[in-house]
């Protein structure tokens, strides 16, 4: 009888609620609506229509409705039994959680400057990494998308280049898992972005945190019935730019005039002519009977063929209110511009959230990828497809009528490259990736405010590049008879982190978060590489190195590092007006010697709600002003294994007639290496009025690097092979402007109109250098060197001759002087008559921009994005080869406008035979502006009604069109502006490769079909 009883009293006080959520615009359904019980843990889903059923304790409970893009709303249960709720749409964002790391704050609560993109921002065009995805999206996150190959990622930079030797990517950060390849996540697969930027909240993430921190969030289950989500994209790529080369009978003429010209050039007077003439006696493939060209190949179209590519994402998200769950499937098959490259990723992933016990709640996540890249532009310099695209001779074909391969190599005298068709099918690398990912957790609630989670994070990644250069390529292989290699990378990667939570509300609208935990992290590498060449037969490639009878390369390495961290960082609000928040983390690396391995990175910051004081919190003009400062340490430790201590390296030397192995010194070491710090001053103003249509968020940084870990040069004489050593020297400062202005200009039942104006200025300057401040050239070098690194000056300078055009008629003892003639580049020298070099450039911009507009009637909705960069230059170092060599190979259609006795006014010089051709610098005449205006993204779609999909299983149906890479408004004569073709520097930065152009991967258009469907 008691326990009916009590079965009964349980029963009266459960009440069930039931009812709809409509849109207080339009009346429409809102489905998916967040239906919580204020307090607890649970809660339901409402169904496609909006309809929803749940069970509440008492009268006493208060439900809380929420959905993206809408206010939420409590309403308190009582005597109701159904309850009908309006949302109405809200564009303020005050009340969003923001994830920070090791916690998530309200973006109202934020002291720090930190970004956020929610999935459909970052996923408005199709993209194969988060990198690509983030370009133009956040004030003072520099993207440089620098090779459209497929697979490839871009340049992440935060707020400048705070450093010469170390790395200078940002740390990614996935579902709590740090320093992993964010780029490998499938982008489909995240649910929301922040970018940390200043050092109160980088400070956390102490000694990696120095260049930003991107934190990564991905979708997880959530309650309500099952969801079924579906995207699919099909695109063409095209060439969206051309660079013109001479015809045919261009080409014949101007390689005739060369020769006619190399009599003037030639210190003898001499008389030259072609090593045979292009005539059909000599060449009756190629000339007909009349001397002129059977053939005209344009190798642009030969190469870079309209790509189709296509990519499919499968989610799945449920669960209850103990159990929540998520899985996805997804395959991207990217086909590049250029013939025969490619990527192929597929992709799985599954998380889940249970709560085993009121007390605990344990989690995960698995994410497994898999790619393959065919990567064929490799060999930046040597005659790689790209280069030969411009420099193969048009009155070759692709093939010859009997099926052989055509090439300059078959005309006497000309630079024998392979045609670019023949290079890409028979010389490429296989990337082969297998990356798997995850973490599990437990989550004690030790008390109503007190929570600890311990979590272990995993990172597997293992790749195999498998390379073969065919034994028929001319000056590539050919001359050893083909070659192949194996490249295989294992990474490990764990960290295990354990951390408590304290959260206390007072009274008086104040509260403390507080956050205190301790990480250990382990990373070990291992690499090998074999190299075999002379093959039979192309058959075997490297599929079995053992058919390569010359063995000529075998290397291995390891390279392990682990850290030690304890951390802590304190939140406390005040009556909801004054914010503060302190953090502490302190750093221990094996990469540094025992007693300098620990270092601590603190920072502090506040902010005012100004919004909340009496005298403005019921203002109907501003909604919301706050203002905040910061002011912190972060450090850098990217610089590689081992650099403390002094290292021997393996080599060979002769001995009695025969190889053998030995040992020189490598590098020196220094004992005294520590952490680069960077400390950071951050003040930032937020401002929204008019109910919140218009928000600007303005943040003014100062960040100085000190003891940077240099690289400083070391004299030859020091007998090393490393001809550097590391050392704590150096600082660079990066000061600059962000602003981020959204509006909502129009806004009625069927018609938004909104836009985004993002904004970014960095000055870039380095403070000091090595002993003395001696100027320090990093390379890349191309025909001498093409950056400095002088103190005053900015990171990425470009360095050259001035080009003042070519000498007239008029100047030909001027020209005499320096040995030249009229017809020849000239150049300002020095008071000694030496060449002078300057700055003559800058390889970053001085500002960056995007202006977005979104309009949305009805059912339709269309997003136009802009992108501007200004003030920088571009180093177009494939004039060289392109202008300067008449005789070797085709040239660029400028050539046309060489000097001659009729055309004087130019700056290129007039054509002759190569062997007279005046010695080519890095100039003035290279390097270009850079700056252009893109049309970066415009997407048109149509979400179909509910009526139309009421009888259907689909609660969601939306199709697109979009186009990226619209037009390109520049003076940059270049494929693009924003290009890096040689990817490798002095140290690990690869800043100082930025921006110079020898042959790229052209950027494509690219048009897109998408669909996204909701079961």
């Amino acid at each position: 009888m008691l326990a009916c009883l009590l079965l009964s009293m349980h029963a009266m006080a459960q009440i069930k609620i039931s009812g709809k959520v409509t849109n207080a615009a339009d009346g429409s359904e809102i489905p998916n609506t967040t239906v919580a019980i204020k307090g607890t843990v649970k809660g339901t889903i409402a169904d496609a229509k909006g309809a929803f059923t749940i069970t509440v304790p008492d009268v006493n409970a208060v439900l809380v409705f929420s959905f993206t893009g809408f206010a939420t709303k409590e309403v308190k249960v009582g005597n109701q039994t159904v309850i009908n709720v309006v949302l109405s749409e809200q564009a303020n964002t005050l009340n969003d959680l923001v994830v920070i790391g090791y916690g998530s704050v309200k973006k109202s609560d934020l002291t720090g400057a930190v970004s956020s993109l929610k999935a459909e921002q970052i996923m408005d065009a199709p993209v194969p990494n988060i990198s690509q995805a983030l370009q133009g999206k956040i004030p003072g996150v520099d993207v440089n998308v620098n090779s459209s190959a497929p697979g490839q990622a871009a340049k992440v930079r935060i707020r400048g280049i705070g450093s010469i030797n170390s790395a200078i990517d940002p740390l990614y950060v996935v579902d709590g898992v740090a320093g992993v390849d964010g780029n490998a996540i499938n982008p489909n697969d995240i649910a929301s972005l922040e970018v940390l930027k200043d050092a109160s909240s980088t400070a956390i993430y102490g000694a990696r945190g120095a260049n930003g921190v991107i934190m990564i969030t991905t979708k997880r289950g959530k309650a309500g019935p099952t969801e079924v989500s579906y995207q699919g994209d099909v695109n063409v790529s095209t060439l969206s730019r051309h660079l013109k080369t001479l015809n045919s009978d261009e080409f014949v003429k101007v390689y005739n005039e060369a020769f006619v010209n190399a009599t003037k050039f030639d210190p003898d007077h001499g008389t030259w002519a072609p090593p045979a003439a292009l005539n059909h006696q000599n060449f009756p493939l190629l000339f007909d009977a009349n001397d002129k060209p059977i053939y005209n190949t344009n190798w642009e179209k030969e190469v870079y063929k309209p790509a189709v590519s296509t990519s499919h994402q499968l989610n799945f998200q449920g669960g209850n209110e103990k159990m929540l769950y998520s899985a996805s499937l997804g395959f991207l098959d990217q086909n590049g511009l250029m013939t025969q490259s490619w990527f192929r990723r597929y992709s799985a992933r599954v998380t889940f959230d249970n709560d085993v016990k009121d007390w605990l709640k344990i989690g995960g996540s698995l994410n497994i990828i898999s790619s393959k890249q065919r990567m064929i532009s490799d060999g930046n310099g040597s005659l790689n497809v790209a280069r030969m695209v411009t420099e193969e001779v048009p009155i070759v074909p692709v093939r010859y009528p009997d099926g052989t391969w055509a090439g300059n190599n078959d005309i006497a005298g000309l630079e024998g490259g392979p045609n670019p068709v023949h290079i890409a099918q028979n010389r490429y690398t296989l990337n082969n990736l297998q990356h798997t990912l995850g973490n599990v957790y437990l989550l004690f609630h030790i008390t109503k405010d007190l929570d600890f989670k311990t979590d272990f994070g995993y990172d597997l990644v293992s790749t195999k590049a498998n390379y073969y250069s065919a034994g028929d390529l001319p000056h590539l292989s050919q001359d050893q008879g083909g070659v192949a290699n194996i490249t295989n990378n294992y990474n490990k990667y764990w960290q295990s982190e354990s951390y408590l939570t304290y959260n206390k509300q007072f009274k008086n609208n104040s509260s403390l978060n507080a956050v205190a935990g301790i990480s250990f992290i382990k990373y070990s590498g291992e690499n090998d590489f074999v190299e075999t060449q002379n093959f039979l037969s192309d058959y075997f490639q490297w599929n079995s190195l053992g058919a390569g009878s010359v063995r000529s390369n075998a290397t291995s390495l390891t390279t392990p590092w682990d850290m030690n961290s304890y951390y802590g960082r304190v939140n406390y609000n005040l009556h909801n007006k004054y914010l503060f928040t302190a953090t502490g983390r302190y750093d221990g690396s094996s990469k540094f010697s025992p007693s300098k391995q620990f270092a601590f990175f603190p920072s502090v910051a506040a902010a005012w709600r100004v919004s909340e004081e009496e005298f403005l919190k019921h203002s109907k003009f501003i909604n919301n002003l706050k203002i905040r400062a910061s002011y912190g340490l972060s450090g850098n430790q990217e610089i590689g294994q081992f650099q403390n201590d002094p290292q021997y390296r393996p080599d060979q030397t002769v001995i009695n007639g025969s190889n053998q192995p030995t040992l020189v010194p490598g590098y020196i070491g220094n004992p005294n290496l520590k952490w680069e710090k960077s400390n950071q001053v951050d003040a930032g103003i937020e401002l929204s009025v008019l109910q919140s249509r218009i928000n600007l968020n303005v943040d003014y940084y100062n960040r100085t690097t000190k003891d940077m870990l240099l690289a400083a040069p070391l004299p030859w004489s020091s007998g090393t092979y490393n001809m550097n050593v590391y050392k704590n020297i150096g600082s660079v400062r990066n000061r600059g402007f962000e602003i981020n202005l959204n509006t909502i200009n129009i806004q009625n039942t069927n018609f938004t109109w909104s836009t985004n104006f993002i904004f970014a200025s960095n000055k870039n300057k380095i403070l000091t250098l090595n002993d003395g401040n001696a100027d320090i050239f990093p390379g890349p070098n191309f025909l001498g060197q093409t950056n400095v690194l002088r103190v005053g000056e900015p990171i990425g300078s470009f360095y050259g001759m001035t080009r003042l055009g070519t000498y007239s008629t008029d100047e030909a003892a001027e020209a005499a002087k320096h040995s030249l003639l009229p017809g020849d580049r000239k150049y300002i020298y020095d008071a000694n008559g030496n060449p002078f070099y300057s700055i003559i450039g800058r390889a970053y911009p001085k500002w960056t921009g995007t202006f977005s507009t979104n309009f949305k009637y009805k059912g339709w909705d269309l997003t136009c994005d802009i992108r501007f960069v200004q003030g920088v230059n571009t180093a177009a170092t494939f004039k060289h080869s392109t202008e300067d060599r008449q005789t070797l190979a085709n040239s660029l259609a400028t050539v046309l406008n060489a000097w001659t006795p009729t055309n004087q006014n130019t700056s290129i010089a007039q054509v002759r035979s190569y062997k007279f051709t005046q010695d080519s610098h890095f100039d003035t005449w290279w390097v270009e502006d850079g700056s252009y205006i893109r049309g970066q993204n415009f997407t048109l779609g149509y979400t179909f009604p509910d009526a139309f999909l009421e009888r259907s299983h689909i609660t969601r149906f939306r199709i697109y069109a979009s186009v990226q890479n619209l037009f390109l408004i520049t003076k940059y004569t270049g494929y693009d502006p924003e290009v890096d073709t040689f990817n490798s520097t002095y140290g690990t930065n690869t800043g100082f490769s930025q921006n110079i152009d020898f042959f790229p991967y052209p950027r494509p258009r690219v048009w897109n079909l998408g669909v996204n469907l909701n079961f």
